[in-house]
Formats: structure tokens, C-alpha cells, sequence
């Protein structure tokens, strides 16, 4: 199958930008058509804005999609995919005219909605309106981060744009007014949206729910407002552009009225050309409209021709390796770093931090809220991995995401990252009361590359975030939650903010590794992994009370996910287990103090089972879980959730909590709710006489 579609060139002496556009909206129309699935109005109404920016703006090379100092491309509405995939088809890339004739189809990379690893060129899975301009504004601000550390008077090796096309969808959704307003404190003046402002949503003409000022709005986010300008009219989008570019002191909206479905005679400007095929029909009515005359899916070489970035993409390259080569050569030790920090590889030292960050963990034994035990993993990991980007909810002192290493980050009043008296910029964010435009900017963070973004809040408040951590785990993007006040421990808050069904829910989202440590050791070897997890992201959930640490004379398979913690000769048993309990984080000293009340009243053997990481140890071999789980025993759990989660593992019993908790003093609501030593042992003893 050969790369394009090609008929012969036209008579035409030139390609007008009127005749590129009508190419991606040919394409747009007759794959949603073949698919009789999709959206062909977005594609169309926003062909002439495509033509301005790919065509003569945008960086990028079709031979090297990952590119470190490409422009970035983001299509926030993502139902209008057919938009990128015919550009990246009539650029250059690795995606063929099958393809696209192959949109929606089972194993295609022209899936329904852009999914990154998946297509050539697509930098960020969009679909979910308003999280494509979020991730944006993540990869803006790692751009300007990591401009700030590497680059050297007379060597810019980052000087990018990232840029976004979003319609009136991605601006309803709450999370964008989380994201723009940072990116205007954030003074992202290499951050461009444009805004296709077409009128029109699933239900029709938005004027009745969408009366938004959105020029006005964006003002107050402290962005460069241009426009209203006519998105048909591609030398006025291609001014735009270059006016927001020159833009120094924050992002730029660029404001493009265009017709939905442009060029369909009965579907342009209404709520049919959203989401439907045009039909046969129609589609050879747009045809005759545009006087696009070629058959479905082929395109004339001169208009291939037109668009091919392939030699543009490749001197672009190649230049920036020349000022990449001067800088190598200049600071060599700074180019290395900058390379390993863009793979995404860890410090070659790494394994020996991790290490050593568990073996002191074990060695002081301290006991501290586990999410001061991740403070305490942090100070050791943000020391030696500049790459650890962390940040808060508001919730800094609570959820202690700050270390020594990591100094809060600010901007002056011309932009730039003001750093200490090292010369180091900010690695801790507040992201102010914005859990899911923390958690959305993260994801652009990590899909930008050169930084480990990790972010704080209270575990109930995972709620907020939870899309975007789907996103990432879709994405398989190494991002690290930190979730504190992860149970009823919390105390008198109350129910509004005591976890329940949040860890059982976290634990469902296939490829998000979840972790609930018990002690120091636990979360540090936690952190190493969640580290080292550069294909998942990571939910770590963290307690506000003391947690005492529970002795161990192995610190090998805590990353496994769970290991025997304590058996029953380590209580003065030398019998046969009887039964098996496993507890995750704070319970576990409940059960230690259940398997000890058992043994000195009761004379019964029970094996103890930390399994800090269910999803974790789901992963592990069956030889490895019958070593921690064997057969044949009865076996209860414990944990201050769900209970629903824990009857995969074969339990006989759950000492759980199916309902919400109280406002009340910690102790006082264990006791209530049965979290005590004594009820854990009845409930083993319970189980036992019915064997």
C-alpha cells in the first residue's frame, strides 16, 4: 500500500490555501463516511485555521515525530480527529491513505479519538473536552521550565511553542478555567489557542447555555486576546499567529469565527454536522460546492506536494542539531543530562538511592504518618533526580509534597523563573484549589518529556482528578498522585472528607498502580517504584495519623506488592498457619496486635500479610502469591474502605466499612467502627470455627 493516494497533478499553476484545506475536509468527510461513524464538522470548519498554522507555522519533522524542540500540537476537541490525521497523512508521516480509509476500525491508528503512542505525531490522547488544552498548558510550562535550567546565552537548545485548537465544548468544561487561569500566572507566552468559535454543540446553537464573554475572560486570565478574525480566511489566521508569537508577557487566544461543517450546502452551521456522516448524497453536494471534483480519498500530487513537510521538518532538524552540537560542546555535562532527561531514563545511580532510601527508612524505624514517610522518600529522591516536579492543591503542609531540594515556583513580572541564590528555579507548584487541572497539567508535563510530575491532594478529592488519572494510565504517562488523609483516621472532618470507596475505586482503573504503605520502609520503596514505572502512573495513599513501623527482616519483596510481614513464630507460635491476614497501610498494626492477642489467648497461628500494592501484586507470578497466600488457609482482610475489592483474593472475611464515617476524633471512630485488635481477632476466630 503506498504511502498516498495520488492522481495527477492539476492544471493549476499553483496551490491555493483554499484548495489545501479542501483536501483535509475531502478526507474528513469521506472517512467518517466509510466509517459511518465520527465527527466531519469540526475537521471541516477547522481546515483553513490547519492550513495557516501547519502550513506555515508549526516545527515539526514527519521523519522524526519525537523531535525534542518540535512544536507542540494539540487537538483539545478531540471528536474532530479526522483534522490531524488528514494532516499528519498529507505532511508526511507515517500514515498511509489505508489509514485513514480505515478510521474507527479495530487495530487502525486512525482511532475514534487521538490516542498519543498510537499515531505518529499525535502528542496527547484528547477526547474528554477540555483536557487537551490542559495538557497543553503542562507541556507549555515544561517547555519554559526547562528552558530556564538548560539553555545558555547564545544556546537556546528550548525555544518551542505548543499550540491548541479548542471549540466551545473545551471551554464549558470547568478544568479549562483551571488550567488557563495558571497559564496566565504562569505568564506561558509560548502557549497559542486557537478557538474555533463555531456556535454550535451536540445540541444545537450554544447561545442559550454558552454566554460566555470568552474574550473577556481570557483578559482576566492575564492571556493576549486577538480576534474575532475570520478562521476561513487563512492569511488572517497566519497574521494572528504571528502576532501571538511576538507576544512576551503571557499566552495568546486567538479567536477564529468559522462555520461548522464549511463547505456542506444543508449541514454547515448546524448540530447535524457535529457528530453524523454527511451521507452520500450531501457529500457529493459539498463536492460540487467546493469544486473538489476528485474521487473519495484521492488527492492530486501537486496538493501532496503543497503540504509535504517532510525537507522543511528535516532542515529544521538538522539545525537545531547544529545548535545542539555547539552546546554539547560547550557544556557537555548539561547535554547529557538534558538527553537523559528527554528519554525519560533514571539516574544510572538510581537503584542505589532506592536502596539506600529503604534500607535508613528500616534502620531509624520511625514512627510518622506515612505521609511524613513520603516527605522523608521525597527529600532523598528530589535530591538526586532533578526531574522530580512536584506540587500541591493547596494542601502543601498537609500533604507534604515540598522538600529542601524543591523551592516553590515563581515567575517575576517579565516571565521568567526566578530562581535562588544557587541559581535554581522553582520545582514545587501551587496549583491553588484545581485538583483536575493539577492533575490534566501534570499529564501535559510528562508527555512533554524532561520531568517527573508529582502532585498533591486529599484522597477524597481524587474525585476531581479522577478523568485525568485515567487519562494518564490510558496514556501510560508517569505521573505520581500523592493522595494523604486516606481514611476515617483523618478524625473530625468528618464524611465530606473521609475516604471510603476511594481506594477500592483508584484500583480499577486498569495500568494505575495503587499503593497504601504502612510505614517508612513501605513508602520508600513505594516511591522507588512508582519511580520506575515510566510506562503507568502511580496513586499513593497516605495517612494523616502516626503509623508505628512494623518490624521486618526483608526489605525485598515490599515492591512486589505484598510479603509476609510477620508469622507465627515471631509471636512465640511454632505451629502450623492457621490463618492469613492481610491488611494494607494503617491496619496493619491492627493486625499485628490481632496476631499477637491471638497467639497469647487463643494458642491460633496466623501468618500477617502487608500488601501495601494489590495491583502490584496482582501482577506477580502464581508461584510468587501462593508464597504469600497459600492454599488451603483461611484468610481475612483489613482495611478502612470498600470491602468489595477483597474477595478476588479468596477471604472468608472483610473487616472493612460499606458505609461513611462520622465526625469524630480518630480513636474514637476505630473503636465505633470495629477497626480494633479485638475485632479482628473474633472475626479470625469467626472464620476459623466455621472450617
Amino acid at each position: 500500500m503506498s504511502d498516498t493516494a495520488s492522481i495527477p497533478t492539476s492544471t493549476a499553476p499553483a496551490v491555493s490555501p483554499q484548495t489545501q484545506a479542501n483536501a483535509i475536509r475531502a478526507l474528513a468527510m469521506d472517512a467518517v463516511q466509510a466509517a459511518n461513524s465520527g465527527h466531519p464538522g469540526a475537521p471541516m470548519g477547522m481546515a483553513d485555521m490547519a492550513v495557516a498554522l501547519w502550513g506555515r507555522h508549526l516545527r515539526h519533522n514527519p521523519a522524526n515525530p519525537q523531535w525534542a524542540n518540535r512544536d507542540r500540537f494539540v487537538l483539545s476537541n478531540g471528536h474532530g480527529s479526522m483534522l490531524i490525521y488528514a494532516l499528519l497523512h498529507l505532511t508526511g508521516y507515517k500514515l498511509p491513505i489505508g489509514e485513514l480509509k480505515n478510521f474507527r476500525q479495530l487495530h487502525s491508528k486512525t482511532a475514534g479519538h487521538p490516542e498519543v503512542g498510537h499515531t505518529p505525531g499525535v502528542e496527547t490522547t484528547t477526547g474528554p473536552l477540555g483536557q487537551g488544552i490542559t495538557n497543553a498548558v503542562g507541556m507549555a510550562l515544561a517547555e519554559k521550565l526547562l528552558a530556564a535550567e538548560f539553555n545558555r546565552d547564545g544556546h537556546a537548545v528550548v525555544d518551542h511553542h505548543t499550540y491548541t485548537f479548542m471549540g466551545d465544548g473545551c471551554l464549558m468544561e470547568g478544568i479549562s478555567h483551571e488550567a488557563c487561569a495558571l497559564a496566565g500566572a504562569w505568564k506561558l507566552n509560548k502557549l497559542i489557542a486557537l478557538y474555533d468559535d463555531n456556535g454550535i454543540s451536540i445540541d444545537g446553537q450554544v447561545t442559550p447555555w454558552f454566554i460566555d464573554n470568552t474574550a473577556l475572560r481570557f483578559a482576566a486570565y492575564g492571556w493576549n486576546v486577538i480576534g474575532p478574525v475570520d478562521g476561513h480566511d487563512v492569511d488572517a489566521v497566519d497574521r494572528a499567529i504571528s502576532d501571538a508569537k511576538n507576544k512576551a508577557d503571557g499566552p495568546t487566544l486567538i479567536i477564529c469565527k468559522t462555520h461548522i461543517g464549511k463547505g456542506s450546502p444543508n449541514r454547515a452551521n448546524t448540530a447535524k454536522a457535529h457528530g453524523e456522516p454527511l451521507g452520500a448524497e450531501e457529500i457529493k453536494l459539498t463536492r460540487e460546492a467546493l469544486g473538489w471534483t476528485h474521487a473519495p480519498f484521492a488527492i492530486p500530487k501537486d496538493v501532496y506536494a503543497a503540504w509535504d513537510a517532510k525537507e522543511a521538518g528535516k532542515a529544521s532538524e538538522a539545525a537545531w542539531n547544529t545548535t545542539f552540537a555547539a552546546y554539547k560542546g560547550a557544556f557537555p555535562g548539561l547535554a547529557k543530562e538534558f538527553v537523559r532527561r528527554m528519554k525519560g531514563e533514571l539516574p544510572k545511580n538510581f537503584a542505589q538511592v532506592a536502596v539506600d532510601a529503604a534500607v535508613a527508612a528500616h534502620t531509624k524505624a520511625e514512627t510518622v504518618a506515612s505521609r511524613k514517610a513520603s516527605q522523608l522518600a521525597l527529600e532523598t529522591f528530589t535530591a538526586a533526580l532533578p526531574e522530580l516536579l512536584g506540587g500541591s492543591a493547596d494542601l502543601t503542609g498537609s500533604n507534604l509534597t515540598n522538600t529542601r531540594s524543591t523551592p516553590s515556583l515563581r515567575f517575576n513580572l517579565a516571565g521568567d523563573v526566578v530562581k535562588n541564590e544557587q541559581g535554581q528555579g522553582g520545582r514545587h507548584i501551587n496549583y491553588g484549589v484545581r485538583e483536575f487541572g493539577m492533575a490534566a497539567i501534570m499529564n501535559g508535563v510528562a508527555l512533554h518529556g524532561g520531568f517527573i510530575p508529582y502532585g498533591g491532594t486529599f484522597l477524597t478529592f481524587s474525585d476531581y482528578s479522577r478523568n485525568a488519572i485515567r487519562m494518564a494510565a490510558l496514556m501510560k504517562q508517569r505521573v505520581i498522585h500523592v493522595f494523604t488523609h486516606d481514611s476515617i483516621g483523618l478524625g473530625e472532618d468528618g464524611p465530606t472528607h473521609q475516604s471510603v470507596e476511594h481506594a477500592a475505586s483508584l484500583r480499577l482503573i486498569p495500568n494505575l498502580d495503587v499503593w497504601r504503605p504502612a510505614d517508612t520502609a513501605e513508602t520508600a520503596v513505594a516511591w522507588a517504584v512508582a519511580l520506575e514505572n515510566a510506562t503507568r502512573p502511580t496513586a499513593l495513599l497516605l495517612s494523616r495519623q502516626n503509623l508505628p513501623y512494623a518490624p521486618k527482616s526483608d526489605l525485598g519483596d515490599i515492591s512486589k506488592g505484598a510479603y509476609v510481614l510477620a508469622e507465627p513464630s515471631e509471636v512465640g507460635l511454632k505451629k502450623k498457619t492457621q490463618a492469613v491476614i492481610i491488611a494494607t497501610g494503617s491496619e496493619v498494626q491492627l493486625a499485628l496486635k490481632a496476631q499477637e492477642l491471638l497467639a497469647r489467648e487463643h494458642k491460633i497461628a496466623v501468618r500477617v500479610v502487608s500488601m501495601p500494592s494489590t495491583t502490584t501484586f496482582d501482577r506477580q507470578c502464581a508461584a510468587f502469591k501462593a508464597s504469600v497466600l497459600p492454599a488451603g488457609v483461611p484468610r481475612v482482610a483489613v482495611e478502612m474502605g470498600s470491602t468489595d475489592g477483597w474477595w478476588k483474593y479468596g477471604v472468608a472475611a472483610v473487616v472493612g466499612l460499606d458505609t461513611y464515617g462520622e465526625s469524630a476524633p480518630a480513636p474514637v471512630l476505630f473503636e465505633h467502627f470495629g477497626f480494633t485488635p479485638a475485632n479482628v481477632a473474633d472475626t479470625v476466630r469467626a472464620v476459623l470455627a466455621k472450617q
